[in-house]
């Protein structure tokens, strides 16, 4: 293993980013796009189940900028916006050119350009695992068989494939968990790594700061550590983000990624701010939805931040919820005073927190209907732009992005957690206390003398210096600043 040095270490402004994840089809339509015209897209707000697309662009991501930036983002990570014939953009057809309905090659570079106007950055999806059925080189392989000379590109099984597999028959190559239209790249052709490494010197090259990794660990090791070397030397403070659900001590040694989809900090989180009323059946042995004790929750950031260096820690993506899970509000049974809880614990670890789009107007997961709601693509339904929100959260998540700014102590390092009775969390810092209580049906009362410390912050108007109200949660000055 090479030995850790700065070349090694996360860039250091992921420690005060916050990150917001926008779904492109779904999160603002521009009216700006040529491509879009005179077709015939979905209406907006269209159940998120179904296929089709809403004409979501990226124009109408610099429209938003404004307000994303008031509320204390300072980056944006788009899942993928290459060429597909997918609302996700899971299934690349080219890599070289963002997908039209979206604006297209040039609709990107006005993106980076306003993002990086108000010293924003901006974060892609690189899918390099597997590409889609309409890729070219696989569709050559498709119209020429053992006669196209990408042949090798791809794990093929037996002659001739069939990329339209009926029920019961086998696709003849290798594909992402066996569904035909993801076909596997062959890592180990020279050809294929020259062109995914040439797809991200190039994106960049014109001008992205960073690449979040789509089924990261399902990648050979020694092909991310070449795409290591090839970011660093493009741009030595991009960051690289792996797709890891769980224990990624053997990806983040230096070689591979800078952090990776804290989802240990979001399911924990949630678990835990939810307690018994957490919203239960879904089931993903990556993201559990149990609810948690203090002790439990304690034991699991504790595990989780030893795993790994300071400088890893501060390099993390801490997430609630995403694309591919429930989203938060949805697993809270729509408790808003239970989000705000699970809002603050994200806020309050080492690493950069990420907002999923439209946290803040209350979307809990698609339509009213159990069919619809929930884990993906439920969780992937339109942003409410012209419509009633169910709630309203940027002020909470404005509050709680100028709390990491002002106190940089408390993401800085982890902080140490202790319980205070079954309801109480309390995280300290040097010089900070910030006391947490998440029971439904009673106040807390502080301990000598923390109830007569200064209060720095406060997420409810009628906490007294000497008491938390319910569900609610404060931070104490415990020395003198």
């Amino acid at each position: 293993m090479q030995a850790v040095t700065a070349f090694s270490d996360p860039p250091t402004w992921v420690a005060e980013a916050v990150i917001y994840q926008i779904f492109p089809d779904r999160f603002r339509c521009s009216g700006r796009v040529e491509e879009q015209r005179h077709l015939a897209l979905k209406p907006w707000g269209s159940d998120p189940t179904e296929q089709g697309f809403q004409g979501g662009d990226l124009y109408g991501v610099i429209d938003a900028l404004d307000q994303l930036q008031e509320m204390g983002v300072t980056c944006v990570y788009l899942t993928p916006i290459f060429r597909s014939a997918v609302n996700h953009r899971y299934h690349t057809d080219d890599y070289f050119q963002v997908d039209p309905l979206l604006g297209g090659n040039t609709a990107l570079d006005a993106l980076v350009a306003a993002l990086h106007e108000r010293n924003m950055r901006l974060v892609l999806d690189g899918v390099f695992n597997h590409c889609g059925r309409g890729f070219w080189a696989f569709h050559h392989v498709v119209e020429n068989g053992q006669a196209s000379p990408y042949k090798d590109w791809f794990h093929i099984k037996r002659w001739p494939i069939n990329p339209y597999p009926g029920s019961g028959e086998s696709c003849g190559y290798d594909c992402w968990w066996s569904i035909p239209d993801l076909p596997k790249f062959n890592h180990s052709n020279p050809a294929v790594r020259d062109y995914l490494l040439a797809v991200a010197r190039h994106w960049l090259e014109r001008g992205i700061d960073g690449w979040r990794l789509d089924v990261a660990d399902e990648v050979p090791k020694d092909f991310w550590v070449e795409f290591r070397h090839v970011v660093r030397e493009v741009k030595s403070d991009a960051w690289i983000v792996g797709e890891i659900w769980g224990d990624a001590r053997s990806w983040l040694q230096g070689e591979h990624f800078d952090g990776v989809m804290n989802y240990r900090i979001g399911w924990s989180s949630l678990g835990w701010a939810g307690g018994y009323a957490l919203r239960q059946g879904y089931r993903n042995p990556n993201y559990p939805l149990n609810p948690l004790s203090t002790e439990e929750l304690i034991h699991i950031w504790n595990t989780t931040t030893s795993w790994y260096r300071p400088q890893v820690n501060r390099g993390q993506m801490n997430l609630l919820d995403s694309h591919d899970v429930p989203r938060a509000l949805h697993s809270l049974n729509g408790d808003l005073k239970a989000m705000r809880l699970a809002l603050l614990l994200l806020f309050l670890q080492p690493g950069a927190p990420c907002i999923f789009y439209g946290t803040e107007t209350g979307l809990a997961g698609g339509p009213s209907t159990e069919r619809s709601s929930g884990p993906e693509p439920g969780c992937r339904e339109a942003y409410p732009w012209d419509q009633h929100w169910s709630a309203d959260l940027r002020s909470s998540i404005q509050q709680l992005a100028k709390l990491r700014s002002n106190y940089p102590n408390l993401h800085q390092t982890a902080l140490a957690w202790r319980c205070f009775g079954s309801d109480g969390l309390v995280g300290e810092a040097e010089g900070l206390e910030v006391w947490i209580n998440r029971s439904r049906v009673k106040s807390l009362a502080l301990p000598e003398p923390q109830a007569t410390a200064k209060v720095l912050w406060s997420n409810d108007q009628h906490n007294a210096p000497g008491s938390i109200t319910m569900q609610s949660a404060l931070m104490l000055a415990t020395s003198p600043s």
